[in-house]
């Protein structure tokens, strides 16, 4: 596997920097020691310029090419989640309840690796801004810092990202042009009843009835409602409701998540779910809200760029070990906000077996593809931007 000979020699510095954020994980915007370390790393490396707090906790470094030419931005995202660490990795997370379960460790010392090669070498023309991203997992950092104008201010043109993969082929490169990952909203219902002596049900207006029927009824949107041809993913992931046995209680509460690709069915599905929390309120003589929240955009890949994106994943892996037509995922992915401003690709990179899936309390980041990771993004950059 042609991994660039100099990245591979500072391997065992990428692990040290993957095993120290591991340990110190943080969750959504509030990353004071991550991007405390991530920005101490730049300085060592010598970047040209860093701009720190976008987004609250993101930032930007600027590494400056040989001669004019555009800006190529390459992204990893920083934060945890917040699940109790189970590894028993001499590693393992110092910060209770929270932990690296997405290998967002792995993206943020891959793109360190890469930068410190892009400054050693500056095999480029132009420049690349490095996005180190916030809150991916729970705030929609990436979205952040679009809105507050990244884009513009560094004069990116065209953007790149790599998300580990776990149980695919280790050093296997994989996306697809076009929509990869879903959109993402999620739902809120809150059911308002009249609580009561469960012997006496007569005398309430029960939200745990209306709650079952509110969640069956929106099974039939996919049933019913649906254009089979179009993918779509409503599940309730949340019912609260009660104390103990022999009391019927005031209120209920559902939650849940609706995945898609396509903006009319987005659209369809709220539509149709205001319908049926109105009709079961109605029916079960309860009051009932509906707080619909439009959430993470699909990741839409460019054709064009997708392409020149497998072609240099087969130069660091070899045609073997890149699949650039995999099926899109229902899992969501705030990268689709940079997408959405500037063509680009989104692929993922297999790590091979693990103990457990992203986000499982078992989960670690195989340290052993970060060369390939940091390759794929200094070639990247090197091929887009060629001097002369």
């Amino acid at each position: 596997m042609p991994v660039v000979n100099r990245i591979a020699d500072f391997a065992e510095d990428m692990k040290a920097w993957r095993r120290h954020l591991h340990a110190i994980p943080e969750l959504s915007f509030d990353l004071p020691k991550t991007t405390a370390f991530v920005a101490e790393r730049l300085r060592e490396i010598g970047v040209d310029e860093l701009h720190e707090r976008i987004a609250q906790s993101g930032m930007v470094a600027i590494i400056n090419g040989q001669g004019e030419g555009g800006t190529i931005g390459l992204r990893a995202d920083m934060d945890a989640l917040p699940i109790q660490e189970e590894t028993g990795a001499e590693y393992t997370s110092t910060h209770d309840g929270k932990m690296h379960a997405c290998g967002h460790d792995g993206h943020t010392a891959m793109l360190l690796g890469a930068a410190k090669y892009l400054v050693e070498t500056r095999n480029f023309s132009g420049k690349v801004a490095l996005i180190f991203q916030p809150a991916e997992e729970d705030g929609g950092g990436g979205g952040v810092m679009v809105q507050e104008g990244i884009m513009e201010r560094f004069g990116i043109g065209q953007v790149f990202a790599l998300h580990n993969a776990p149980f695919y082929e280790f050093g296997k490169f994989a996306t697809t042009p076009g929509a990869m990952t879903a959109a993402v909203d999620a739902f809120h219902i809150h059911i308002q009843g009249l609580g009561g002596h469960s012997s006496t049900p007569q005398e309430t207006r029960d939200p745990v009835v209306a709650a079952c029927g509110i969640v069956q009824a929106i099974q039939t949107i996919i049933s019913r409602n649906h254009d089979i041809a179009k993918d779509l993913v409503v599940s309730v992931t949340q019912i609260h409701t009660g104390s103990t046995d022999n009391i019927i209680p005031d209120t209920a509460y559902i939650n849940g998540t609706v995945r898609s690709f396509d903006t009319g069915v987005q659209a369809m599905v709220k539509s149709r779910m205001e319908a049926i929390v109105a009709g079961q309120a109605a029916s079960y003589g309860v009051e009932a809200k509906l707080d619909y929240e439009i959430g993470y955009p699909p990741s839409v890949n460019d054709d064009v760029k997708t392409d020149f994106a497998a072609d240099i994943a087969r130069e660091v892996a070899g045609d073997a070990l890149v699949d650039q037509n995999i099926d899109r995922l229902m899992g969501s992915e705030d990268f689709s906000y940079f997408l959405q401003e500037r063509p680009g690709a989104f692929l993922f990179l297999g790590q091979g077996e693990t103990a457990g899936g992203l986000h499982h309390p078992k989960y670690d980041f195989n340290d052993d593809i970060a060369p390939i990771g940091a390759s794929f993004f200094a070639r990247i950059v090197e091929r887009a931007q060629p001097l002369g």
